[in-house]
C-alpha cells in the first residue's frame, strides 16, 4: 500500500503537499508550527488537515505493521499462498487483515479444536467434499473410539459439524458479505427491561431504527441506557437471506445425505459464531463512529467557546454565588490580578440583603468596578435578582454577565489552584477564576480539563484517550492561533504552546520570576531545557510587548527577521515604526510579490503572512468574535410568551440543535429544524458557540422547565 497516495485521495489534495506534511511530522515539528510557518511546503495546509493526516498516517502505518506480523506468522505455519499474501497486502482497514488472518490465528481451545484432537477432521471433510453415498452415521461409525473419548456415531457427528462450522467462521469472504448485509439492511433494537421504570430513556423504550439511519447521539444515548441496565439492545438481521447466501456457497450439489449436514453446520457457525461477533464489531463501529462525531462537535465547541473574545482594561468582580455558605467575591483588575475577597450572605437562609448591597457599593466606590461576572451554578437567579435591584440603587455605570461556571470548581478543588491562589479557599479561587474567564477566557479555560468545560455531550462515554487528545489538540491549535504573552502567560497556557512541555512552561515562569521581564525571545534559549528545535517551534507564538524588537510582540518568527526588516527598509519603513499600531496599507505598496519574495528570500505566502502582520501586529483574532451579552435588568421563565423575540448567546451546539441561553436562568433548544429555512445535516453549519443570535419563543413549559425557541423568523 502506497500510505501516501492513499492519503492524499482521502484529504483531496496533491501528493506533494502530503509528502511535504509527513516530512515534517517525521522530523519532530508540531501540528500548529507547521500549519502557521510551513506553508510553503505544505500548500497551507490548515491545522484541521495536518490532525487528520496525522491520524491517518498513524493508523495507516499501524495497519501496515498489523500486515506484516500476519504475514510472518502464516509464512511460518507454511500456508502463505500468492493470493492470501495479495489479499493482506491489499486490505485497507484492520478488521479486513483479521477476517484473512483467523483461520491461521492460534486459537483458544474451541469445540472445533476439541474435535480435531479426537481426529474428527477426515469426517468432516468428507461432509464437506459432499461425496457420501450412505447415512452419514455409517461413516461416523469408524471414528467411534473409547481412548479418544468419542462415545458413539452421534457424537463423531456432532464433532465433525462443531468443524464445519468453525471453517465456515473463519471464511473471510462469508463475514464480509454477513457484515455489510448487516449494515446495509440490520435494524438496531432497543427495548425497556422495565416498562414502569421512569428514566430519560422512554424514548428507546420500544425503539427501531435502520442501522444505517441511526444518529450519533442515539447510539450514545442507547448505549448508556444499556450500560445502566435500563435497556436490552440487540440487532435484528435478514436471516432467511444469509442461510440462503451461505447455502449456496457451501453446496455444490445436492446430497439427501450430506446437504442437511451441512444446512445444520451453517446454521450453528452463523448463530453461535459469526451473528455475535459481528454485531459486537457493528455496535463497536456505529459507537465508534458516534463518538468520532461528537469528539468534532466537541472541538468545535471548545474552539468557539476558548476564542470568545477577552473583555479587557475593566476591573471585574466575580461572584460564585451559594445558598448556605454564602457567595463568594473576588475582585480582579484588568490584568488579572485579585484585588480583594469578601464573602456576604444575600441569599437564604441568612437573606442578609441590605448588608450584602453596601458591601457590593463598598467594593464598588473603591475599586472601579464596572462589570460583575456571576456563574449560572446555585442559587445564580437569586444573586441576580440582587445585583438587578443594586444597579438601580446607584449611578456607577456597572454592568452583569451571567458566565458559565462548568469546571470552576473543578479547576479551584487543584493542585494548580492550590499553587496559584495558595491562601484562598476553593470558594474564593472560584470566584477569581469566574472573573478571569470573562477578562480572557482563553488563558483561564486552559486551566480546567477540556472535558469539564460543559460544550459536549456524552463526554464521559467516550474512549477518555481518544477524547483528551483531540480536545488537547484543539487546546493546543487555539493558543497557538492567538499567541501568548511571554512575560504575563501562566504555565498552564505556555504549556499548550507548540514545543513546550509542562516542564520547560514551569522552566520559563522560573526563569521569569529570577531574572525579570523577558526583553527579546532570543532568552528563551536561556531557559533550561529549552534547546534550538523547541525554540524554532515556540518563538513565533509567544509575544514580548515592549521589548527591545518590535518583531518580537507580532506572529513573525525569528527565522523571518531578516527579511521582514528588509521589507521595511525596500518601502522606507523602519522597525520603529511598528511601535505606533503597524503600518497600514503595506500591501497595496508592493505591485509584484513574487519579484519581492525571491529578492528577500522567502515564499510568497510568507511574504503575505509578514505583510499582514506588519500592518496590524499583535492583531487578536479574538476580536472577531461576537461580544458576551451585558445585562443591566433580569428577566425569569415565568416572563417567556410564545411569539417573543429575544437576542440570546448559543451556550452549547449537540447533532439535534442549539441551547441558547435568553437570560433566563434556562437555557432554551433551538431544535436543527428550526435553526435556519435552509437544509442542513448537522446545527454547525449554521451557529457555532458563542454566536449572538436572535430568537422567538415557540413555547415553554414550566414544571419541566422546558423553553422551544426557533431561528426562523
Amino acid at each position: 500500500m502506497d500510505i501516501l497516495k492513499v492519503i492524499q485521495k482521502e484529504l483531496n489534495v496533491k501528493l506533494s503537499q502530503v509528502e511535504a506534511a509527513v516530512q515534517l511530522i517525521d522530523e519532530g515539528n508540531t501540528i500548529p508550527f507547521i500549519a502557521r510557518y510551513r506553508k510553503e511546503a505544505t500548500g497551507s495546509l490548515n491545522d484541521e488537515q495536518l490532525r487528520q493526516l496525522d491520524e491517518r498516517l498513524t493508523y495507516l502505518r499501524n495497519l501496515e505493521e498489523k500486515k506484516a506480523q500476519v504475514l510472518a506468522t502464516i509464512e511460518e505455519q507454511g500456508k502463505l499462498s500468492d493470493e492470501l499474501r495479495k489479499e493482506i497486502e491489499e486490505a485497507m482497514t484492520q478488521v479486513a487483515v483479521e477476517d484473512l488472518y483467523r483461520p491461521y490465528r492460534p486459537k483458544r481451545r474451541t469445540r472445533a479444536t476439541v474435535a480435531k484432537e479426537k481426529g474428527l477432521e477426515p469426517l468432516a471433510n468428507l461432509i464437506l467434499l459432499q461425496m457420501a453415498d450412505q447415512a452419514l452415521s455409517c461413516y461416523a461409525k469408524e471414528y467411534v473410539s473409547e481412548e479418544k473419548e468419542v462415545a458413539d456415531e452421534a457424537e463423531a457427528l456432532a464433532g465433525a459439524l462443531d468443524i464445519i462450522a468453525e471453517n465456515i467462521s473463519d471464511e473471510a469472504d462469508y463475514r464480509t458479505y454477513i457484515r455489510k448485509l448487516t449494515m446495509d439492511e440490520g435494524i438496531l433494537v432497543s427495548e425497556a427491561k422495565d416498562e414502569t421504570a421512569v428514566s430519560v430513556y422512554e424514548m428507546y423504550y420500544h425503539f427501531t431504527e435502520p442501522v444505517k439511519k441511526l444518529a450519533g447521539h442515539r447510539i450514545l444515548a442507547i448505549n448508556r441506557g444499556e450500560k445502566e441496565k435500563l435497556l436490552n439492545v440487540k440487532l435484528e438481521v435478514p436471516e432467511e437471506r444469509i442461510f440462503a447466501y451461505l447455502r449456496k456457497k457451501l453446496i455444490v450439489r445436492e446430497n439427501p445425505y450430506t446437504t442437511p449436514a451441512l444446512e445444520e453446520a451453517a446454521a450453528d457457525s452463523y448463530k453461535r459464531l459469526i451473528a455475535p461477533a459481528i454485531e459486537r464489531e457493528i455496535r463497536n463501529e456505529l459507537t465508534e463512529r458516534a463518538e468520532d462525531s461528537a469528539i468534532r462537535v466537541f472541538g468545535k465547541n471548545l474552539t468557539q467557546l476558548l476564542m470568545q473574545p477577552p473583555i479587557v482594561g475593566q476591573v471585574v468582580l466575580g461572584w460564585d454565588p451559594a445558598f448556605r455558605t454564602g457567595c463568594k467575591l473576588a475582585v480582579v483588575d484588568g490584568t488579572g490580578k485579585v484585588l480583594d475577597t469578601v464573602v456576604i450572605y444575600p441569599t437564604a437562609p441568612q437573606n442578609k440583603i441590605a448588608e450584602a448591597k453596601e458591601t457590593l457599593k463598598k467594593l464598588i466606590k473603591k475599586y472601579g468596578i464596572t462589570l460583575i461576572s456571576v456563574g449560572n451554578g446555585t442559587a445564580s437567579r437569586e444573586s441576580e435578582a440582587v445585583i438587578v435591584d443594586l444597579l438601580k440603587e446607584i449611578s456607577d455605570p456597572v454592568q452583569y454577565v451571567i458566565v458559565n461556571e462548568a469546571g470552576a470548581s473543578v479547576y479551584s478543588a487543584s493542585k494548580l489552584a492550590a499553587e496559584e491562589f495558595p491562601n484562598f479557599d476553593v470558594g474564593q479561587r472560584s470566584a477569581a477564576s469566574i472573573a478571569r474567564r470573562l477578562q480572557d477566557p482563553l488563558a483561564e479555560l486552559v486551566k480546567i480539563d477540556p472535558k469539564s468545560i460543559g460544550v459536549g455531550q456524552y463526554q464521559h462515554d467516550m474512549n477518555q484517550k481518544k477524547l483528551g487528545e483531540a480536545l488537547s489538540g484543539v487546546v493546543e491549535d487555539c493558543v497557538n492561533h492567538v499567541g501568548v504573552d511571554l512575560n504575563t502567560a501562566s504555565a498552564s497556557l505556555l504549556e499548550y504552546i507548540s514545543g513546550i512541555s509542562k516542564t520547560i512552561a514551569k522552566n520559563i515562569v522560573k526563569y521569569r520570576e529570577e531574572n525579570g521581564r523577558f526583553s527579546s525571545r532570543a532568552q528563551l534559549l536561556k531557559v533550561s531545557k529549552l534547546g534550538p528545535k523547541a525554540f524554532e517551534q515556540c518563538a513565533g507564538f509567544t509575544r514580548i510587548i515592549g521589548g527591545k524588537n518590535p518583531l518580537d510582540a507580532t506572529s513573525v518568527h525569528p527565522e523571518s527577521y531578516e527579511a521582514a526588516t528588509a521589507l521595511l527598509e525596500k518601502l522606507g519603513y523602519q522597525l520603529s515604526d511598528l511601535a505606533k499600531g503597524g503600518i497600514k496599507g503595506i500591501g497595496k505598496k508592493v505591485t509584484d510579490k513574487k519579484k519581492l519574495a525571491e529578492e528577500l528570500h522567502i515564499g510568497e505566502i510568507t511574504l503575505e503572512d509578514i505583510m499582514k502582520e506588519l500592518e496590524k501586529p499583535a492583531r487578536d483574532p479574538r476580536d472577531e468574535m461576537p461580544k458576551p451579552i451585558l445585562r443591566t435588568d433580569v428577566m425569569e421563565i415565568k416572563d417567556l410568551e410564545p411569539g417573543m423575540v429575544l437576542k440570546g448567546t448559543v451556550r452549547n451546539v449537540i447533532d439535534f440543535g442549539a441551547f441558547v441561553d435568553i437570560g433566563v436562568h434556562q437555557d432554551g433548544l433551538v431544535h436543527i429544524s428550526q435553526i435556519t429555512d435552509r437544509y442542513i445535516k448537522h446545527p454547525l453549519e449554521a451557529v457555532s458557540v458563542g454566536d449572538i443570535v436572535e430568537v422567538k419563543v415557540m413555547s415553554v413549559d414550566l414544571n419541566k422547565k422546558r423553553i422551544q425557541l426557533t431561528m426562523r423568523l
